[in-house]
């Protein structure tokens, strides 16, 4: 990878310009709504979600939440369907 790079000054062709579809540093810096709770997990789960989150360097808290949304969200989505069937 030590090869100069050229550059020339040539017509680019035909540009397509698109929308910004990224989002905005204050969309990514959010934060969560959080509600602190205790609870009482078997240590299995702990130490899966510990190990879990070691290799991929991040809090096992948050694995453990992403989870429980994920759970949330699917049942959510399955209780509005079953709602409209009724209908």
């Amino acid at each position: 990878m030590n090869a100069k790079i050229k550059y020339s000054d040539e017509p680019l062709g035909d540009v397509e310009v698109i929308e910004d579809f990224l989002p905005s540093p204050d969309e990514l810096a959010f934060r969560e709504d959080t509600v602190k709770v205790t609870i009482a997990l078997s240590r299995a789960s702990v130490e899966f979600f510990k190990r879990e989150a070691r290799k991929r360097h991040t809090p096992y808290q948050k694995m453990i939440r992403r989870l429980l949304d994920a759970y949330t969200a699917a049942h959510l989505e399955s209780s509005s369907a079953s709602k409209r069937k009724r209908r």
